[in-house]
C-alpha cells in the first residue's frame, strides 16, 4: 500500500545543484528509514544515502557523494529529500527513493528495502 514518488530531476551542468524530493504515502512515515539509490546505464543499482526512522534521523552516505549530497526528511510532509551540490558527470543516473516499512536496521543493500519509487532522471553535463 506504500507509494513513493520522486521528483526534481533534470539536466544540470557540472558543478551545479539539484534537489530531489520523494513523497511517500502510508502510515507512520516517521518511523521508517528512507534511502536514495541510483542506477546509471549498464551499472548495478548503487546506494547513495540513508536517513533512519524514529527519533534519531541519523544519516550516512556513499563515499562517492559524501560532502556533496545531503539527505533530509520532513515527517510532517511525508517526504525525504536529497540535496545534490557540486554535481559531476558521473552522478548521472536514475535516482530512486526507497523505504523499509519495518522497524529494522537497513543499510546499503537494495534488498534491505521493500518499497521503491519509479525514479527520476538526473543528467549532469560536462
Amino acid at each position: 500500500q506504500v507509494q513513493l514518488v520522486e521528483s526534481g530531476g533534470g539536466l544540470v551542468q557540472a558543478g551545479g545543484s539539484l534537489r530531489l524530493s520523494c513523497a511517500a504515502s502510508g502510515r507512520a512515515f516517521s518511523l521508517y528509514a528512507m534511502a536514495w539509490f541510483r542506477q546509471a546505464p549498464g551499472k548495478e543499482r548503487e546506494f547513495v544515502a540513508r536517513i533512519s526512522g524514529g527519533s534519531g534521523a541519523s544519516t550516512y552516505y556513499a563515499d562517492s557523494v559524501k560532502g556533496r549530497f545531503t539527505i533530509s526528511r520532513d515527517n510532517a510532509k511525508n517526504s525525504v529529500y536529497l540535496q545534490m551540490d557540486s554535481l559531476k558527470p558521473e552522478d548521472t543516473a536514475i535516482y530512486y527513493c526507497a523505504t523499509r516499512r519495518a522497524i529494522v536496521r537497513v543499510g546499503r543493500d537494495p534488498n534491505d528495502y521493500d518499497y521503491w519509487g519509479q525514479g527520476t532522471q538526473v543528467t549532469v553535463s560536462s
